[in-house]
């Protein structure tokens, strides 16, 4: 029989290496994945993935067994991808510029980014660190513009005008990717 996740959780708090694992195995490939998406290449990812992993078993007693543990567990590891990325934003070049709804037409949202995933996820790792955490907590984490501004410390527009550098640069890369398969 399948034990709880709670089990688990309490065997983490009490410094438990079996439940260490435990949880590791379970939620390692999620929250892996969540690290490429934010960081620029493999390194980089599994850095920020082992110190966050650090940080929630350290926190794990903070965990009030309400909610997703799974939903507790990627707080720690986006908090720790922001708090990365904040680190290297001294080297980029943050500005408030116009943003202009009529840039992008939603209605060809959903197909200007199909690709097949390991694609999508190379071009968005790609993409310039302040405009990646962006487009990461607007699309995956569905934060609204309001929150990234006050998360990242910038204003809204200069959220607005992130994610749409963010999509004008991947919707490049994804028409370069489009036109090097209809050569082939």
């Amino acid at each position: 029989m399948k034990e709880p996740i709670d089990h688990y959780i309490r065997k983490c708090i009490e410094n438990d290496r079996g439940g260490q694992q435990k949880i590791y195995q379970l939620f390692a490939p999620v929250l892996y994945g969540l690290c490429l998406k934010y960081m620029k290449n493999e390194e980089d990812a599994k850095d920020v993935f082992q110190e966050a992993f650090v940080i929630a078993f350290q926190k794990m007693e903070q965990y009030r067994f309400e909610g997703s543990f799974e939903g507790w567990l990627r707080r720690i590891f986006i908090n720790k991808l922001i708090e990365t990325l904040n680190k290297r934003k001294k080297d980029i070049l943050l500005t408030d510029e116009m943003y202009s709804e009529e840039m992008i037409d939603e209605d060809e949202e959903a197909e200007r980014f199909l690709i097949p995933q390991e694609q999508l996820l190379a071009c968005i790792q790609q993409l310039p660190d302040q405009y990646r955490l962006v487009f990461n907590l607007y699309y995956f984490e569905k934060m609204k513009h309001k929150e990234i501004a006050s998360v990242l410390n910038i204003s809204e527009g200069t959220s607005k005008s992130n994610l749409n550098r963010a999509k004008s640069n991947l919707q490049k890369q994804i028409s370069a990717i489009r036109a090097l398969k209809q050569i082939d």
